[in-house]
């Protein structure tokens, strides 16, 4: 079975995906706002990743969510919600497509599209490849995703959490699995309840999930979160858990 830690003993089930260079942990902050009684929470790790650190594997969004198929169906889970975060929304979108009628709502938090992205320049592409050669980079890495907005501090503790949960090998494997896959045309006309959330401050806009996920799934909404980037788990965990469970809810039956 695939790593994952388990929170909540209520009657809706979600599973959540992480984001890259993370494991479930980042959910942490969001854990005294869950709503335990009715929800239950299923947090995943990817191969090479947190509890699953030691599973080896070819690190694909496909294989991602073969192994979220996996866990839904060893907990016995029917029907379920799902969240997921960046490259976790990308996850989430695949799942989505492929079993439409087990998804109850989906919550897709600065998510990568599902077509990926084709036009990275070719130096932040190689910065993300190498990013993880030294905590510096990594760091400057996640003090970007945020913005530049917060202390210093902040990003040397997150790329030093990264290093600690993840398996070195993986770094890039999941930085092409991001970048470079396009399954779009899998998930054009996918019926599920799906809120996208993008931070203010992000560079995964409004106006990018207007031209991908919004046009893709049928229904789609989009909210704009305030006073954060891409990474609201740690920037404003209490509200990230309210519209998450708040759109759950809405779709409960």
């Amino acid at each position: 079975m695939i790593g994952h830690e388990m929170y909540g003993t209520g009657e809706q089930k979600v599973l959540v995906f992480h984001g890259w260079g993370l494991d479930h942990s980042a959910f942490y902050p969001l854990y005294p706002a869950l709503d335990t009684q009715a929800f239950t929470f299923a947090f995943m790790d990817y191969r090479g990743c947190g509890l699953s650190r030691d599973q080896k594997g070819c690190c694909t969004i496909a294989e991602i969510a073969a192994d979220a198929l996996e866990l839904a169906d060893q907990l016995n889970w029917k029907s379920f919600h799902l969240v997921g975060h960046s490259m976790g929304g990308m996850v989430l979108q695949w799942v989505a497509a492929a079993v439409p009628l087990r998804i109850k709502s989906a919550v897709a938090v600065t998510p990568v599209p599902a077509c990926g992205v084709p036009d990275m320049e070719a130096p932040r592409r190689q910065f993300l490849l190498t990013a993880v050669e030294s905590p510096q980079g990594l760091a400057m890495f996640f003090a970007g995703g945020a913005a530049n907005r917060h202390n210093p501090s902040w990003a040397k503790s997150m790329a030093a959490k990264s290093l600690a949960a993840t398996d070195r090998e993986v770094y890039a494997k999941y930085t092409l699995a991001w970048a470079d896959t396009n399954f779009a045309q899998k998930v054009v006309g996918t019926r599920v309840p799906l809120k996208v959330l993008v931070g203010e401050h992000d560079t995964i806009t409004a106006e990018m999930m207007k031209r991908t996920i919004l046009k893709w799934f049928p229904g789609s909404e989009l909210e704009v979160l305030g006073n954060c980037a891409h990474y609201p788990m740690f920037e404003t965990p209490i509200n990230l858990a309210t519209v998450c469970q708040a759109f759950m809810m809405e779709h409960k039956e």
